[in-house]
């Protein structure tokens, strides 16, 4: 795929070859990118072609987080480029491309700027200086007297267009960067790329995709640990348009000439599947206590003494509870499969690409290296496209029939077949100091894995890793530990990951101390951030935006904060109860520092959908479970559509030169305990349970 200005086309294939991740590559290194007529490459994320065109490689997946644009605006700024001549496309099969926090290629955990910003920077400051170099030859000037900006290499009144230069300077080793820069793109509000195709509809997905000979398939999964009981063959075989009906252990699919024959032809085979039969809400909430009780504790952070700091007295304690989120997104599971000229192409929304190429391969039982997968724009944001779930029943239906198939599970199905955010529960305790601040904090959460499956590198196993479990404060005694739980359902990776859990505990029980101790909660938090001016920072400029009155009793105000991804944020909401006895959330400000900020509207969007995002998941219904599977329901019976009644929002970018950070999951981060604080405030009601319900006792 590349983007232009205009639409969204179909492009690449299978890289080979390994750049060193470092701008200053091996000229006897063939490049990953596969360069069009009148293109030239320029390591393993530039091309420049003699129309002046751009074109940045993108190794992360676009969500909707703006990622296409971000890291080709590093690109281009690097390079000195017209914003106007840059267009974007996946990166193809490559080791280049591997995110260096993860150690595969994977979009989560808000860390696309942080893994690819620098790598990207150094590739356009090599090849500006390739650029550069024939240019100054040309001229026979030193290097050194040249500048670079907006798509030239200038020196006096004279200039060379990029696409003049392309074709010398791509046969030029790198060097170090050269022309002095005269344009500036880092810190703009540029448009995004990916927009003008969003708007007007012209953008693919991976249900637009369509090949010659395609077939239609619809699919119902058995539920974890279960298996295919029984169907109707006949029925569904009678059903116009109908080619096949497909069987595995763990599944059934019924092929045909459209999606609609497929999916009546599904239910006329009325499938019957086995399960386990105590997989429902009261087995997890089981699995959870009882790990709490009695499950093998990890300490995550022991500093100081905390059994010496409690002594004999009674520490203050509070227990919160999460329960499973589900994703309702609305793209469902789908994944386009075909085998042609000796090789396996696959189309589908996935956010971990190295996992995903491998399911296809083994699916296909073929060699990887023969195998393409074209990461599609991705139409839920919430993080299911982690798990590619549909990606080998695709192939083996297509290899099964010896034709195209595009495989897309009902939207009840997906749902059904969700991977939800874990659930957790977080047994806190603190000891006061004499001076009225914490002496001692000890938190105990009980989780289960839920990125780190997806995350897990090749034959290497992860467990449970609560990132975030740490609190942001200087208190001299602490203890975390967690338990792993062993749940009957599967869960999955969810925008925010384990660091929204965690915050939540943190951020409701520091503004429970507060309270208890008598201390106004913006104070008693800025007292213990003596070492973390940054996050103290975003706390006065939220509270100074808000109009911040103390969050007293009778206040609608509360406060949230949290430093992650290498970024801080604090969040002021102004909630209460509304008229028809649901959480209202009037008003939410949020003031962020990410460092230095590629482009301040895509961070504001992100903070902004991550806000609304987790408002959404705080005040929907929790979900109900049957043989390890969620229920399915629709919008309005899972409360969601109560839950989307937009607050005034305000978003405050701080200025900054640090590294940059993450921002995708920073919202989740504050929002819940936020607006718990809030409603604490404003009802004299503790709600320590998510998602919020105001009936329970």
């Amino acid at each position: 795929m590349r983007l232009d200005r205009r639409s969204l086309l179909v492009a690449g294939g299978a890289g080979v070859g390994l750049i060193v991740g470092f701008s200053l590559w091996p000229r006897d290194t063939v490049s990953p990118l596969a360069a069009a007529k009148g293109e030239q490459l320029f390591g393993a994320f530039l091309k420049i072609g003699k129309n002046g065109a751009v074109t940045v490689a993108i190794p992360q997946s676009e969500v909707g987080q703006g990622i296409w644009t971000g890291l080709a605006q590093v690109a281009a700024d690097a390079l000195g480029a017209a914003w106007e001549q840059v267009a974007v496309e996946p990166a193809p099969a490559a080791l280049d491309y591997r995110n260096s926090i993860f150690g595969i290629r994977m979009t989560a955990g808000s860390t696309s700027i942080r893994a690819f910003e620098g790598p990207i920077r150094l590739a356009g400051e090599a090849a500006r200086g390739m650029l550069v170099r024939v240019a100054a030859d040309r001229w026979g000037v030193d290097p050194a007297d040249c500048s670079v900006g907006g798509g030239f290499v200038r020196n006096g009144g004279r200039s060379f267009a990029f696409a003049e230069l392309a074709e010398d300077a791509a046969g030029l080793p790198p060097g170090v960067p050269a022309g002095k820069l005269t344009t500036g793109l880092i810190g703009q509000a540029l448009p995004r790329v990916d927009l003008p195709s969003k708007s007007d509809g012209s953008m693919r997905f991976s249900g637009d995709v369509r090949v010659p000979g395609l077939l239609f398939a619809a699919a119902q999964i058995a539920p974890l640990g279960g298996a295919l009981t029984g169907f109707d063959r006949s029925a569904a075989l009678s059903r116009p348009g109908v080619r096949e009906v497909v069987t595995d252990s763990g599944w059934i699919a019924a092929i045909g000439e459209t999606g609609w024959a497929a999916q009546e032809a599904l239910k006329a085979a009325a499938p019957r599947f086995s399960g386990p039969d105590s997989a429902d809400r009261k087995a997890i909430e089981g699995a959870l206590d009882g790990a709490l009780k009695s499950g093998a504790v990890t300490t995550i952070l022991e500093r100081g003494d905390f059994d010496a700091a409690a002594g004999n007295a009674r520490p203050l304690g509070a227990t919160y509870r999460i329960a499973p989120a589900l994703h309702d997104g609305l793209e469902p599971l789908t994944a386009t499969a075909r085998f042609a000229g000796g090789r396996l192409e696959v189309w589908a929304p996935v956010q971990a690409y190295d996992h995903a190429l491998a399911a296809a391969a083994k699916a296909g039982a073929v060699d990887p290296r023969s195998t393409i997968l074209y990461p599609m724009p991705i139409g839920d944001g919430g993080g299911r496209a982690v798990e590619a779930d549909a990606i080998p029943i695709a192939v083996i239906l297509a290899k099964r029939l010896g034709r195209p198939v595009q495989l897309t599970l009902s939207a009840l199905a997906s749902i059904n077949h969700d991977r939800p955010r874990p659930p957790l529960i977080a047994r806190m305790a603190a000891m006061p100091s004499t001076s009225g601040s914490i002496a001692a904090w000890s938190a105990k959460f009980v989780a289960a894995p839920g990125l780190e499956r997806a995350s897990e590198k090749e034959h290497q196993s992860s467990g449970l890793t609560l990132a975030g479990a740490t609190p942001p404060y200087a208190i001299p005694a602490l203890r975390i530990e967690q338990v792993e739980a062993k749940l009957p359902i599967r869960c999955g990776y969810m925008r925010g990951g384990n660091e929204a859990l965690t915050a939540f505990a943190n951020e409701c029980f520091i503004d429970e101390l507060a309270r208890n101790l008598s201390s106004e909660p913006l104070a008693f938090r800025m007292a213990l951030l003596n070492g973390n001016p940054r996050l103290a920072q975003t706390l006065v400029k939220a509270t100074s935006l808000a109009g911040w009155d103390g969050g007293a009793t009778g206040s609608r105000m509360g406060l949230a904060c949290a430093s992650a991804f290498g970024s801080h944020i604090a969040l002021v909401a102004t909630a209460g109860v509304g008229a028809d006895q649901r959480v209202a959330v009037e008003k939410l400000v949020a003031a962020v520092d990410c460092g230095r900020a590629i482009n301040p509207s895509l961070v504001r969007q992100q903070v902004e959908g991550g806000l609304l995002h987790a408002l959404s998941l705080a005040t929907a219904k929790a979900p109900e479970f049957i043989a390890g599977m969620p229920i399915a329901r629709g919008l309005r019976s899972a409360g969601i559509s109560n839950a989307l009644a937009v607050p005034e929002i305000v978003v405050d970018v701080a200025d900054g030169n640090a590294v940059p950070g993450g921002v995708s999951g920073l919202g989740p981060l504050v929002l819940a305990p936020a607006v718990a604080n809030a409603l604490a405030a404003s009802t004299g009601r503790r709600l320590r349970n998510l998602p919020f319900d105001l009936m329970a006792a």
